[in-house]
C-alpha cells in the first residue's frame, strides 16, 4: 500500500507560478483535508491568494491528495506540483493578501 504525506498546513506556490505575473498568482493556503464521503478518498484544501474569476461563490479549491502531493515536468526537469513557502517576509505578505481577499 502507497502512503502519500500529507501537506502541512500553510502557503504554497504553485510550479506554475510566474513572479513577474498578477501578484500571488498560483501561490494558496493549504487549510485543511478534506474526505470524500462516497469515495473515501482524500483532497487537499486549499485558497488562492490572488483573484479570479469564479470567486465568489467558491473561496476554496480542492485537489486530490495524491496529485496535489504529486511531481510534473517544467521545462524538462521533475519539479513538485506544489512547494512549502517557508520565506517569512513571503509569508507575512501573503497574510496581508489573505486579508485583502478575504478579511482574515
Amino acid at each position: 500500500m502507497n502512503f502519500t504525506p500529507l501537506p502541512e498546513k500553510g502557503f504554497y506556490k504553485h510550479y506554475k507560478h510566474d513572479p513577474v505575473g498578477v501578484p500571488y498568482n498560483y501561490m494558496y493556503e493549504v487549510v485543511g483535508i478534506g474526505r470524500n464521503t462516497e469515495e473515501k478518498t482524500l483532497t487537499v484544501l486549499y485558497r488562492p491568494l490572488y483573484k479570479s474569476d469564479w470567486m465568489p461563490p467558491a473561496d476554496l479549491q480542492s485537489r486530490p491528495l495524491e496529485m496535489f502531493m504529486g511531481m510534473v515536468q517544467k521545462d524538462g526537469v521533475e519539479v513538485s506540483r506544489f512547494s512549502k513557502i517557508t520565506d517569512s517576509a513571503l509569508i507575512t505578505e501573503l497574510e496581508i493578501a489573505r486579508k485583502d481577499l478575504y478579511g482574515f
